[in-house]
């Protein structure tokens, strides 16, 4: 499937090439720059607009074949030389400062990349726009002060379609990527992989399917657990449909280890954890927090935070976290035995970044060891 480039990727080559047009007084139609992953990106710059002291241009984001809201948006790029002193004093320490503009939303929540006021332009984009931006002031031996603002027109439409209203980001879409690239999401294909490599496990002689939904999870049970990587399978968020799998193959157990931003969403019954298929978080945490003789000021603090290591700070204040937990278990392994059907043993681990280890039931450790 082909491949696309993010929105940061889009904002950095927009402002590249509005930053040598301004510097360089030449109309530029395209313009390279490496993304993260070390992919050279060559954009095509669309909508220029060219003043005394500014230049405005463009990219259109192109997804590739993932199925992504902001494909066909425009990712605009207006670079400015700042030469008001007052605004030179606020930034001295900044030669490219970096703001949003129409149709990139606003952070007004905590908890998520960026601090509560800044413009939802992630750190990753931010360092992409840094750097080229800067290579270009190099060439041009340029050491004033440059502004960017990066502005999506459909952004704010756009954001209607994710979950950016419900994170406390308002306004407009977020300026998203960690490789620059954006590669493609093919269900079929995800689930022939997680179907080989458990064919592979068993083929192998492994009785127990081990499971994680990412890569943090397994790095996870070989720091905690001494666990052999090689052994264990990642199932992304199919993890309804590797049960199944992993019932048909004849594995006699599995144990899940995940976050609890995902595993949450099993204790719901939820078995497809994209966020395009659901979320449910914190109504699920709230529900398990009250259950755990929380009360109802806890469960709207929960519904108001955007990630689940924010919320469960709060439930430790309340000195419920163990409780609430055991609770959250109690109910993700109901889920996965209900699907299972009673054909497997199903043991199961559920941490954080911050809390480590939350609740593990009681055969998950064996099965690791």
């Amino acid at each position: 499937m082909r491949k696309g480039f993010t929105t940061g990727s889009c904002a950095a080559a927009a402002s590249k090439a509005a930053a040598y047009m301004l510097l360089s007084g030449k109309e530029k139609s395209t313009i390279k720059i490496e993304t993260p992953a070390g992919v050279m990106f060559e954009a095509k710059i669309v909508d220029i607009q060219q003043g005394k002291t500014y230049v405005t241009c463009a990219v259109i984001k192109d997804g590739g074949d993932d199925p992504d809201v902001t494909t066909g948006s425009h990712i605009v790029s207006k670079v400015s030389i700042i030469e008001d002193s007052f605004e030179k004093d606020i930034h001295s320490s900044l030669k490219v400062i970096i703001d949003g503009g129409i149709g990139v939303g606003r952070v007004t929540k905590p908890g998520l990349d960026q601090e509560v006021g800044n413009a939802a332009i992630n750190h990753v984009p931010r360092e992409m726009i840094q750097k080229e931006v800067t290579e270009v002031c190099s060439i041009f031996d340029f050491n004033g002060v440059l502004k960017v603002e990066i502005s999506v027109p459909e952004g704010e439409e756009l954001a209607k379609r994710t979950f950016n209203p419900r994170l406390g980001i308002e306004g407009g879409i977020s300026i998203l990527g960690t490789t620059g690239i954006v590669e493609p999401m093919s269900t079929k294909a995800i689930l022939d992989t997680i179907r080989v490599e458990l064919n592979q496990k068993k083929a192998l002689g492994q009785k127990v399917a081990i499971v994680s939904p990412g890569n943090f999870g397994q790095q996870f049970m070989k720091d905690n657990f001494g666990y052999d990587l090689d052994k264990s399978v990642k199932c992304s968020n199919f993890i309804g449909e590797t049960v199944d799998m992993v019932c048909d193959m004849g594995f006699e157990k599995m144990v899940l280890t995940g976050h609890i931003g995902k595993l949450i969403k099993v204790a719901g019954g939820i078995m497809n954890t994209h966020s395009h298929e659901a979320d449910c978080r914190m109504e699920i945490l709230a529900c398990c927090g009250i259950l755990a003789n929380g009360d109802s000021a806890l469960a709207r603090k929960i519904l108001g935070c955007t990630n689940t290591e924010e919320a469960l700070r709060l439930v430790e204040e309340a000195g419920i976290l163990k409780e609430t937990m055991d609770i959250v278990l109690e109910k993700v392994l109901f889920y996965l035995n209900f699907r299972a059907q009673g054909k497997i043993q199903i043991e199961c681990v559920i941490y954080s970044g911050d809390f480590g280890i939350l609740a593990k039931s009681a055969g998950a450790k064996d099965l690791l060891m």
